[in-house]
């Protein structure tokens, strides 16, 4: 190897001296040694654990301390954790409170992973960099303050904006599109390269000690450096800076051909299931946090309670690496996401199961048998919606916790054509329950008195090939609710259009299913693969003929697609269900109303083929679409002509939302998950939702590197249309209505509450339209609040472990709405925390946090870099500070606050 042969696998941090100071050389060149460790992507954690972190760590330990000079910085805390938990001895344990306490070894980024930028939601970008945190506060006193994002494919504006709230000072990207970047770096898979520290440290010493003799010949100097090292040096200079708006870097290719757009959709089944994950722990938080303040007496343990929502936190934390989440891993790794995240939703699960087996009445009727449903709203504020159960029997009577009847109606199973889908209307305030008897009913309801529920009435329609450029639109056949009449063709089986009331308009609106054929022989050129898209042409139709049934009731009226890819399928291979709700007037069901919810079936697909849902409106949209970054920023798309990949190109992330819009109006798609979408033709956009890959790269198959993904998959679509101003108000709240839908718990009526005596009375929890409750945890960490405190007892026995403190509360709040996006919801909104939070028990005090709660945010004090111009300056915010320790907060456009609620014991 030549004497600079081993920078590449160095990030080379170079740093020009100014003319003039001839005491000092021209250029300074920072080392800064790391070893990045993927989690998850050729090999499982457990495989990369024995394979090479643990020696990374044992080495590095080993060689700092040999000399002083060296340095290394650690980014991924979840092998840093299982290294340290399970097996760094306790010399080496103090051999790294040494090194960080001296600035040797320094902790970077500080999350469980290095995220993915492009497809992981905000929320749970901040639960992995909190997980991290907490961990290393906790362990070391210590903050990060630097960011290490140099491996995503992508980089989006979300992240620097959460970096900054965690109170970090600067922020390292490295993969951006080739043409804004035309020097890449040169590519040598640097990962763990600290196997063996010795011989790399021994071979930087020698390179640093030959540059370091000719300093003042040559003008340049090498020394090793942490990031915060290099970063100081920066900041002393005091330069003026660039600002790139508000614009994000993707998507991200890196070169002509190769566009890394394709893993928004790769493993589709996977991203899915993380989001179901992570909302299912937002549930089991405010859930477990409402029982331990408000139960008189325990009858869980709630130290086993923390265990069961900890395993999910770091559950959902690891799948946001940026090798996980985006579905670009081997098969094996795949399954060890799944695992995980499937046992540790189970444990959520039963903790939710004990906590409403304790404090829900029993029943205690004439009559066993039946269910008891239990309905949890996790949002605060109240939701009036329609869940659905899956029972045995037709004829039911429902009751709620006061014995009233309920509005119910009842059908056929799409699923399971034995059993009946119920559909319930319900309206819960705001973390608050619902409870429900669901009893069979044994003669016709008419003659018994009891609660009507209503049977749905069922329309077919017969099998309608695909037309191409014949008439059609001659026969319409309109479903309505109080807000959408939505047409559908009966020449076509298709949706035709959409009328909206409150506008009065109808836009003409079709959905189809279609397929891009891609690439896969290596030898002709670029494939697609996990990573990258690589279209053979424009998609083509994926269906032959069409299937359509129309079930109504009083509730729901429920639109069936069936498409079949040739005429004689037994099966389909795509279908589309969608619902229009019929709610109550006014207000409490503006957001039921306003929406058309659709879940599509998809797959198996055929090999080499990705899958997407085209709709095609005759909106002039001048092929502008606007999707979301992490589901908390909106970017403006304009679609771009490029020399090559044009189509892939102009493919970007759709985390929660996007839109296009007219001069009128505004066709806005809600997700549960991500996706890719593109605006390929004027008034049209597209949504990927599948793919199925295979080629012949030697790599991709000698690592099992491949997507022959067979699966079948239901994701979720609401949509939304209407003008701009109706839009904008219904936008945000309905993501979240759609992402945090209510929890339903059943229990057979036979099963005794052994504690329980009827609901307990419960106050609701609710904020203001436009401010989101973000996080209601009680995360059971052991640290003082007090930094100075904390220090203190790290230096203390370290024997005697600290109790869990579970009166202190973990709450972030979110500002839904941009500045004037809309005239009322974007205003800044004070709420009073002791008023709102009343409903969970008497609040004692209040500090505000930083992002991820480490700093007291009054003590939090970071960097301001200076720009060219002065007025779009970054870094401090133009807001008042609060009093400390004040009850009111007041909330502007965006804004995310996090504080630490102390509770009073009983």
């Amino acid at each position: 190897m030549k004497p600079w042969g081993w920078l590449p696998l160095l990030l080379q941090l170079g740093l020009m001296w100014p003319l003039g100071a001839l005491s000092e050389p021209q250029l300074r060149v920072f080392v800064v040694p790391h070893s990045h460790m993927d989690v998850g992507w050729l090999h499982t954690v457990q495989e990369s654990m024995q394979a090479y972190v643990t020696n990374v760590y044992n080495s590095v330990v080993e060689e700092l301390i040999l000399e002083r000079r060296r340095r290394f910085i650690a980014v991924e805390q979840e092998y840093f954790r299982l290294w340290w938990d399970g097996v760094a001895s306790d010399k080496q344990k103090g051999q790294v409170r040494q090194l960080v306490a001296e600035g040797r070894l320094e902790f970077v980024l500080g999350g469980q992973v290095m995220h993915d930028e492009a497809v992981t939601h905000s929320d749970d970008q901040i639960l992995q960099l909190t997980e991290g945190h907490s961990f290393l506060y906790e362990t070391f006193g210590i903050r990060p303050q630097f960011s290490w994002q140099v491996d995503p494919f992508d980089a989006s504006a979300t992240t620097p904006t959460l970096f900054a709230l965690a109170g970090f000072n600067a922020h390292v990207i490295s993969r951006i599109d080739y043409d804004l970047k035309e020097a890449m770096q040169i590519n040598q898979g640097c990962d763990r390269q600290f196997f063996n520290a010795s011989l790399q440290f021994t071979n930087m010493d020698r390179v640093m000690e030959e540059v370091n003799k000719f300093t003042y010949q040559h003008g340049i100097s090498v020394q090793y450096a942490t990031l915060g090292n290099y970063f100081q040096a920066v900041h002393a200079h005091q330069l003026s800076w660039k600002v790139r708006d508000h614009q994000d870097f993707l998507p991200y290719s890196s070169d002509l051909f190769h566009a890394w757009t394709g893993f928004y959709a790769s493993r589709s089944g996977l991203k899915g299931l993380v989001r179901r994950a992570s909302a299912l722990l937002y549930a089991g938080e405010s859930m477990f946090t409402r029982y331990v303040l408000l139960a008189p007496h325990w009858f869980l343990d709630p130290a086993w309670g923390l265990q069961q929502l900890q395993q999910l936190r770091w559950a959902v934390s690891e799948v946001q690496h940026h090798d996980a989440i985006t579905g670009t891993h081997a098969v094996k790794v795949g399954d060890m996401f799944v695992e995980n995240l499937s046992t540790r939703m189970e444990g959520v699960h039963k903790l939710m199961a004990s906590i409403i087996q304790d404090r829900s009445p029993a029943h205690s009727g004439p009559e066993r048998g039946g269910h008891f449903a239990v309905v949890y709203n996790p949002l605060a504020w109240t939701v009036t919606t329609i869940i659905t159960l899956t029972v045995e029997f037709p004829n039911v009577s429902i009751t709620d916790e006061s014995g009233h009847p309920v509005p119910a109606q009842f059908q056929r199973s799409k699923e399971m054509p034995s059993a009946y889908d119920l559909h319930v209307l319900t309206m819960i305030p705001g973390l608050s329950y619902r409870h429900y008897s669901i009893q069979p009913s044994r003669r016709p309801q008419e003659d018994t008195g009891e609660p009507v529920t209503s049977l749905a009435s069922s329309r077919r329609f017969g099998l309608r090939l695909r037309r191409s450029g014949k008439q059609v639109g001659g026969s319409l056949v309109p479903v309505k609710n109080d807000c959408y009449t939505v047409f559908l063709d009966k020449d076509t089986n298709l949706m035709h259009s959409i009328w909206e009331r409150q506008s009065n308009r109808t836009v003409r609106v079709t959905q189809s299913f279609r397929e891009y054929h891609v690439k896969s022989d290596v030898n002709h050129g670029p494939v697609s693969d996990n990573y990258v898209f690589t279209p053979n042409g424009r998609a083509e139709p994926a269906w032959e003929a069409v299937r359509m049934e129309i079930v109504e009731g009083p509730l729901v009226t429920e639109i069936r697609q069936y498409f079949y890819r040739e005429v004689n399928d037994s099966e389909p291979t795509f279908a589309i269900y969608s619902w229009l709700a019929h709610g109550p007037q006014g207000s409490d069901g503006e957001l039921l109303c306003h929406r058309i919810e659709q879940e599509y079936r998809v797959g198996p697909l055929e090999l080499n083929r990705e899958a997407i849902l085209r709709i095609s409106t005759k909106l002039d949209t001048g092929r502008v679409l606007y999707s979301d970054n992490n589901g908390y920023q909106v970017q403006r798309r304009s679609y771009r002509n490029y020399k090559s990949n044009t189509i892939a190109r102009n493919y970007y992330p759709m985390v929660q939302s996007a839109f296009i819009q007219s001069r009128r109006s505004r066709l806005v798609l809600l997700s549960t998950q991500a996706h890719g979408i593109s605006s390929q033709r004027n008034g049209q956009v597209e949504v990927m939702l599948h793919r199925r890959l295979w080629n012949n790269d030697k790599g991709a198959l000698g690592n099992n590197l491949t997507l022959n993904d067979t699966s079948v998959i239901h994701p979720v679509l609401w949509l939304l249309l209407g003008s701009r101003a109706l839009t904008s108000g219904l936008h945000q709240r309905s993501g979240l209505a759609l992402q945090h839908r209510p929890v339903v718990m059943l229990r057979e009526m036979n099963e005794i509450a052994p504690h329980g005596s009827g609901p307990w009375k419960q106050k609701a929890v609710t904020l203001p339209p436009g401010v989101h409750l973000q996080i209601l945890s009680i995360p059971g960490w052991k640290y003082s609040s007090n930094h100075t405190e904390h220090l203190r007892t790290l230096q203390k026995d370290r024997k005697h472990e600290a109790k869990a403190d579970l009166r202190r509360v973990l709450l972030r709040l979110q500002h839904l709405y941009e500045v004037d996006q809309d005239p009322v919801l974007s205003r800044p909104v004070t709420v009073n925390l002791r008023s709102v939070l009343r409903g969970l028990g008497s609040v004692v005090s209040v500090e505000e946090r930083s992002l991820t709660g480490t700093w007291d945010v009054s003590e939090m004090y970071r960097w301001t870099w200076s720009t060219g111009d002065p007025h779009r300056h970054r870094g401090n915010s133009s807001r008042p500070s609060p009093p400390p320790g004040g009850p009111e907060v007041t909330i502007y456009p965006k804004e995310i606050r996090t504080f630490f609620i102390h509770f009073q014991e009983h």
